[in-house]
Formats: C-alpha cells, sequence, structure tokens
C-alpha cells in the first residue's frame, strides 16, 4: 500500500497595493511685470510690505491671505482617478507649515493633473462638528448667515490707494443658493515636460503651484479697487470665484521626478 502524503492548501494573503507619498507645495505669490526684462514674472507673496498691481493698475499690498484645498483628485495617464480620502486643508501665508499638503498612500503610477475644490464642500458644512484643527471655528473662517453657519472659502485682506476706504476685503463665502455660491473644483495639468508625474514606492514628487493672486482680480471679470473693495458673499464673490477657477492655480515645477 501506498502512503498518500496530504498536504494542506493555505490561501495567500493579498498583498498590499505599493503606494507612495506626493507633497504638494502651495506657492502664494503675485505675477507682476519683470523690472528689467518687462516680462511677466511669478514671486512669493510678501505679507503687508509688498507692493503689487492688477490687471486694472490698481496698487495693493496683502496682510491677509488663506484658503481652504478639499477633495483632491489625481489623474492617471489612463484617464483613471485616485480620490483622496475626505481630507480638508487651511493653507495660510501666515503658517508655512500650512503650505505643504502630504498626500500618504499614493497608489503608484502616472499622473498627469491635479483637481481639487478651493473652499470646503456643502456636505461637510453642513454637517457641522467643527472641531478638525483646519476646520475649527477659531481659524477665522467660518461664519454665521441668517443663522446657517459658511465656510469662507477664500480671505484675502489688505489695502489699496485706490479702494475708498483704503482697505480691501474680500470674503469668498456662499454654497445655499446656486446664484451665489463660490465653492469651485480647479483642475491643473502638470507642465508637459513633467507629465506624466511618477509616482512610486522610492519616488516622492513634490509639486510646486503657483497660486496667483493677481488673477484674483482678472480674467473673466475685470475688478477694480475703486468699485469692489469689501466683498462678503454675494454677486461680487462668485465673479471673484469665477477668476480663480479660470487661472488662479498653475504648476510651476516639480521636483523629484
Amino acid at each position: 500500500m501506498t502512503a498518500l502524503a496530504l498536504t494542506g492548501c493555505k490561501q495567500d494573503a493579498a498583498v498590499p497595493a505599493a503606494t507612495g507619498t506626493v507633497t504638494l507645495h502651495m506657492d502664494n505669490g503675485v505675477t507682476m511685470p519683470n523690472p528689467t526684462t518687462g516680462a511677466p514674472t511669478f514671486g512669493s507673496l510678501v505679507l503687508g510690505t509688498g507692493a503689487y498691481t492688477n490687471a486694472n493698475g490698481d496698487d495693493f499690498t496683502v496682510s491677509t491671505f488663506k484658503y481652504y484645498v478639499s477633495n483632491v483628485k489625481l489623474l492617471k495617464a489612463d484617464n483613471s482617478t485616485f480620490t483622496l480620502p475626505k481630507t480638508y486643508y487651511l493653507v495660510d501665508q501666515t503658517k508655512p507649515n500650512t503650505q505643504d499638503l502630504v498626500f500618504s498612500e499614493v497608489p503608484v503610477g502616472d499622473y498627469t493633473s491635479i483637481s481639487f475644490l478651493v473652499g470646503v464642500d456643502s456636505a461637510r458644512t453642513k454637517a457641522g462638528n467643527f472641531t478638525e484643527v483646519a476646520l475649527s471655528s477659531n481659524n477665522g473662517m467660518l461664519w454665521t448667515m441668517n443663522g446657517v453657519d459658511e465656510f469662507i472659502n477664500l480671505n484675502l485682506g489688505g489695502y489699496s490707494s485706490k479702494a475708498r476706504s483704503g482697505g480691501l476685503t474680500f470674503h469668498i463665502a456662499g454654497y445655499k443658493q446656486a446664484s451665489t455660491n463660490t465653492i469651485r473644483t480647479v483642475t491643473v495639468p502638470f507642465p508637459a515636460n513633467k507629465s506624466p508625474m511618477l509616482v512610486r514606492a522610492n519616488h516622492s514628487p513634490e509639486i510646486h503651484m503657483h497660486v496667483d493672486i493677481a488673477r484674483m482680480f482678472s480674467g473673466p471679470n475685470l475688478i477694480k479697487f475703486a468699485d469692489t473693495y469689501s466683498v462678503m458673499g454675494g454677486v461680487p464673490a462668485v465673479k471673484i470665484a469665477d477668476n480663480i477657477a479660470a487661472g488662479m492655480f498653475s504648476v510651476g515645477h516639480i521636483h523629484a521626478n
């Protein structure tokens, strides 16, 4: 009689998908003519002392600049999309550490663009419970309008000699009505010489996003500070939100690619 050796059948454990890390650095600044060549040149924002000019020729300085980024997605070269978990980032020019948005566990792959909301989506706003660090009411980015909590998607404060009061206040907020909704989705392609962006387990790219404040005041809608200098939601905020979506964000360069 021949003995039969029986071996148990063991199912292999699932192998986790390989992932990498992507950093999105928000470089807030203003495009101005180069003093030597006259060519448009992007320069990093200097609070309080930087003297800038909008498309209408109005001078301005910036004392406050902060905004929300949420609902981040990365588009792959094969047109599939990786959506980050629901995470909300408050970028504040006075806090340099908030300008680096780090995305871990991004599936390895070749990516061609990034998209995100400028603001906080209405579903999260309606959910309440503003205890997260970025969404805390202590950040000065949450107000109550007609008894309803509402996030300020972008907040810019400053000064212009063209403004009637001298001060500039731009609170870009509103989601409750379609006509005054200021939440915008921005999709930014990667530069041709850096597309696709390669994400690997041992390769962590850093995207340098230019956030051009001058583009808040031009594009579809030319903003003149003599007429528009204090915005607290409403139709003027919608016009600026449209400008933001049209060209405020662009990729300057990508490191480690």
